[in-house]
C-alpha cells in the first residue's frame, strides 16, 4: 500500500558531485578543506570552552560531525561542526541535566532530525518569520559575548550561572579581580582577528613588496595568528594567565572510543524540551548556512531534506564519541567557498585536516590562552549578530518590531525555547490580525432595483467572519436578492463558509436570496464539497454578476 506520506528518498549529494570528478575538482577541494580546517581548529576548541565542556570534545565534533555532514550532506560546500549558536544552549543543558544527558539529549535530537528529513519537513524550516530569526540571533550573540567576559578577564569565577541575570551578578561580584595580563591577551587577539586582512586583490600594475606580503597574509586565517601570537607570548613571558592545560589538563592525541551513553526513559521523558530545542535549532541553523551557501557559489541549490538527514545522523552519532551538538556553520562555510571548494569532498578534507592536527599538535595544545579565545570568540559574535537591523526598525510596522525586539530580549533573559514560542505566537497572532483587516466587503452601486451587490476581497478566514456577518445589517427591506461578487475572494476557510452558511440562513428568513458569483477555485472547490451550492439552489452560484436572476416578487 502507498505511504499517506512519501518519503524523501536518501541520496547524498556527494553521489552526484563524484560523477564526473576531476583532477583540478579534487585540487581545488584539497585547498579549500586545508584552509578551513586551519580556520575551525581554534573555533572548535573555543566553542567547546564557552559551552562548558572540555575543548578536545570540540574538536571531536568538528571532526565526526563534519565529516559526517559532508559525506552524506544535501549541499556541496556546507562545512558542520560545533557553532556559536550552540554554546548558550549547549551551557543551559549541561548546567541543568549533566553532561550525560546532553549527550543523550543530542542524539534524540540526531534522530528528530532525520526524521524531519524523511518526511519532508525541510521546507517547513523556511516559514520561520525573519523576525524570529534576527532576534534570537541577535539574543545568542549577546549571551556569547557575555560568557566570554571571565577569560578575557581573567575573573576568578569557577563557574558562571546559566541564567542571564546571574551571570552579571556573578561578574560584578569578582570585577575588581581583573587579571590585566588576561585582558592584554585578550584585547590583543581581538584585535589581530579584526585587523588582519581578509582578501586582497592585487593591483594591475606591478605589485609592491608590500602588496606581495598583504596578499599573503590574506590566505592565513587571522583567528590562528591570533591564537599562536597568544601562544607564544604567553609561554616566552610567563605570563600569569589560564591556558587549556591548567584547566583542562590538555588535548588528547587521540579519538575516543565510542560507547553508548547511559540511557533510561525516566531521563528521556525529562529531555523532551532540550532535545527538540536542539532538533530545532540545528534545522534551522543548517538550512540557513546551506542558503548561504547557495547564494555565495554557482554550485547547485542544496537538498533540505538531505541536509536534515545527515544532521540527524551526525548529531546520532557524534555524542558517542562523547561529542556536542553539530551543525551548519556560516563562517566556515563561507571560508570553504571563498577558497575554491566545489564539492563535499572539501568538508571531507577539512575534517581529515582537524584529525591530523589533533593527532600531531595535541601537546602544544596546553599553553594556548583562555583569554585569546575568548577574544576571538568576541569577534565571533560581533559578526554573528545582525545588528544593523536594529537601527531599520523605524523603517518597519509595529508587528514586525515588536516580534524581532520580543525574541531578542526573551532570548537574552529567558533562553531560546521561549522566545521563539513567544515569538511564533506573535508572528502568527499579528499575521492573522493584518489578513483580517486586508479583508474587506464593499457594497457596489448600480445594482437594478430589488438586488444589493457586495464585493468581497482577500481572504475570508476566522479572523475576517465578522465583516460578513455584518452583510445583514447593512441588506435594505425592499431587496429581494443579495449576490457576494467573489472575484477578488482568493480563498476561504471552513469559519468562512460557516459565516456564508448563516448569512444565507438569515436572508433566507427574511425572503431574501443569496447568489455567490465568479468564484476562483479553492472557494468554490470547499463550497461544492461540502454541498452548500445545493442549498443556495440551481441558480446559487453563476460565473458573472449579471447572471444573476432577481427573483419574482410574490404576487400580492
Amino acid at each position: 500500500m502507498p505511504l499517506p506520506i512519501p518519503l524523501h528518498p536518501f541520496r547524498p549529494r556527494l553521489l552526484d558531485a563524484l560523477a564526473g570528478y576531476r583532477r583540478a575538482d579534487f585540487f581545488a577541494d584539497l585547498g579549500a578543506g586545508l584552509t578551513v580546517g586551519v580556520v575551525a581548529l581554534p573555533l572548535a576548541m573555543a566553542f567547546a570552552i564557552a559551552s562548558g565542556v572540555d575543548p578536545a570534545q570540540g574538536l571531536v565534533t568538528a571532526i565526526v560531525a563534519g565529516l559526517l555532514i559532508s559525506l552524506l550532506g544535501g549541499s556541496n560546500v556546507q562545512i558542520g561542526g560545533p557553532a556559536g549558536a550552540f554554546i548558550v544552549v549547549v551551557y543551559g543543558i549541561l548546567e541543568r541535566h549533566g553532561l550525560a544527558n546532553l549527550l543523550i539529549a543530542t542524539s534524540m535530537a540526531g534522530v528528530l532530525l532525520f526524521l524531519m528529513g524523511l518526511l519532508r519537513l525541510g521546507a517547513l524550516v523556511r516559514y520561520i518569520p525573519v523576525s524570529i530569526v534576527i532576534g534570537f540571533t541577535n539574543g545568542i550573540a549577546v549571551l556569547i559575548a557575555l560568557s566570554q567576559v571571565k577569560d578575557l578577564l581573567g575573573l576568578p569565577v569557577a563557574k558562571l550561572p546559566a541564567d542571564f541575570f546571574g551571570q552579571l551578578a556573578a561578574l560584578g561580584a569578582h570585577l575588581g579581580q581583573w587579571n590585566p595580563w588576561a585582558f592584554a591577551l585578550g584585547a590583543a587577539s581581538l584585535a589581530i582577528v579584526v585587523l588582519w586582512p581578509k582578501t586582497y586583490a592585487m593591483p594591475v600594475a606591478p605589485a609592491t613588496a608590500g602588496q606581495r606580503l598583504r596578499r599573503v597574509a590574506a590566505q592565513v586565517p587571522g583567528t590562528l595568528v591570533a591564537l599562536l601570537a597568544a601562544t607564544l607570548a604567553a609561554r616566552a613571558l610567563q605570563l600569569p594567565v589560564d591556558t587549556i592545560g591548567s584547566r583542562f589538563g590538555g588535548i588528547p592525541s587521540s579519538l575516543p572510543l565510542p560507547q553508548l551513553p547511559h540511557f533510561e526513559w525516566a531521563t528521556a521523558k525529562q529531555l523532551v524540551i532540550p532535545t527538540v530545542t536542539i532538533a530545532l535549532l540545528g534545522a534551522i541553523e543548517s538550512l540557513l548556512c546551506a542558503r548561504v551557501a547557495d547564494n555565495a557559489s554557482d554550485r547547485p541549490r542544496h537538498d533540505p531534506n538531505q541536509e536534515l538527514m545527515a544532521q540527524g545522523v551526525a548529531n546520532l552519532v557524534t555524542p558517542l564519541f562523547g561529542g556536542i551538538p553539530a551543525t551548519g556553520t556560516i563562517a566556515r562555510t563561507v571560508t570553504n567557498v571563498r577558497a575554491g571548494a566545489r564539492t563535499p569532498v572539501s568538508g571531507i578534507v577539512h575534517a581529515l585536516t582537524l584529525l591530523v592536527t589533533m593527532l600531531a599538535a595535541a601537546p602544544l595544545a596546553v599553553h594556548v590562552p583562555l583569554a585569546a579565545l575568548a577574544g576571538i570568540l568576541l569577534f565571533v559574535a560581533w559578526n554573528m549578530g545582525e545588528w544593523r537591523e536594529f537601527a531599520r526598525l523605524r523603517q518597519f510596522l509595529l508587528p514586525y518590531r515588536t516580534v524581532l525586539v520580543g525574541t531578542f530580549i526573551l532570548t537574552v533573559v529567558f533562553d531560546l525555547t521561549v522566545a521563539v514560542e513567544v515569538g511564533l505566537l506573535a508572528a502568527c497572532g499579528f499575521f492573522i490580525y493584518r489578513m483580517g483587516t486586508l479583508f474587506r466587503v464593499t457594497e457596489l452601486a448600480g445594482a437594478p432595483a430589488g438586488r444589493q451587490v457586495f464585493e468581497l476581497y482577500g481572504s475570508l478566514f476566522f479572523g475576517a467572519v465578522t465583516k460578513v456577518e455584518a452583510i445583514v445589517s447593512q441588506v435594505a427591506p425592499t431587496t429581494r436578492q443579495v449576490v457576494l461578487d467573489m472575484h477578488r475572494l482568493v480563498s476561504l476557510d471552513t469559519s468562512g463558509l460557516d459565516a456564508l452558511e448563516q448569512l444565507h440562513a438569515s436572508l433566507h428568513r427574511r425572503g431574501v436570496g443569496l447568489v455567490l458569483a465568479a468564484l476562483n477555485e479553492q472557494p468554490r472547490g470547499l463550497v461544492q464539497r461540502t454541498g452548500f451550492d445545493a442549498a443556495l439552489g440551481p441558480h446559487g452560484l453563476v460565473a458573472r454578476v449579471e447572471d444573476a436572476r432577481i427573483p419574482q416578487a410574490p404576487p400580492g
